[in-house]
This record gives C-alpha cells, structure tokens and sequence, in this order.
C-alpha cells in the first residue's frame, strides 16, 4: 500500500483534467507521480513547466531525450 493516496479522478480541476487527458492520451493511463503530485495542483503544473523547460532548454540534441527518459526508467524499474 502507497504511503500517499493517488489521486484518480480529476475531480473538475482544470489544471488535473488537461494533464490526466494528455497523459490518458500519450500512455493509455495516468502516471503514478502524477496522480500524486494531483493532491496539490500547482505543484503539478509547477513540475510540468520544468519538465517542459529542460526539453525546450537546447542543452541536450532532441535526438537524445528519449533514449534518456528510456534509461532513467529502466534504473528506476519503470515499464517503458
């Protein structure tokens, strides 16, 4: 059992309904961090934008971000 609930319904929160539709629509599912960080919105949104920052910060060749998302997640034991 998680020690912090996941959150599964966007509940009518917009900000939790566009993300859990994006992530509905690129997964099949909504990402477990997702549903956690759900309980506080901002700090969703907030973890979006950085996320969206370090794909749009030019450091990495675009080439190379995947194959980075794909090795983080295999040493983390995600199923990717």
């Amino acid at each position: 059992m998680p020690r912090i609930s996941e959150i599964e319904d966007d509940g009518g929160d917009p900000t939790l309904k566009a993300t859990f539709d994006k992530q509905r629509e690129l997964f099949g599912f909504v990402l477990n961090p997702t549903k956690v960080m759900a309980h506080c919105p901002p700090i969703l949104k907030a973890a979006g934008a950085m996320g969206l920052a370090f794909e749009q910060s030019g450091q990495l060749p675009k080439g190379m971000l995947p194959l980075i998302y794909t090795r983080v997640a295999t040493i983390n034991g995600c199923p990717f």
